[in-house]
């Protein structure tokens, strides 16, 4: 896949680029429509998706932030055949 950057500058516009949601549909002074696109989300699931946690089990879990195994250990069982 091709990706091509543009540098916007104009404070408007971003701003407007920032708000958007859904297809955004960029177009000529004509009022002709140059390109259509996908805004990308910031990570956040919809709200209807809910996770397998509750907020509090989230919480909770951050406060022990050692109660699982280092990242090297996993690929150690990783390696070893444990975890495919």
């Amino acid at each position: 896949m091709n990706t091509t950057t543009i540098t916007i500058t104009d404070p408007e516009l971003l701003a407007k680029l920032a708000a958007a949601e859904g297809q955004i549909v960029f177009c000529g002074p004509g009022g002709e429509a140059v390109m259509t696109v996908a805004t990308v989300t910031n990570g956040t699931p919809p709200s209807r998706i809910k996770g397998p946690l509750t907020d509090e089990q989230v919480e909770e879990a951050r406060k022990s932030p050692n109660c699982g195994i280092t990242l090297a250990e996993f690929w150690e069982k990783v390696k070893r055949g444990e975890w495919r």
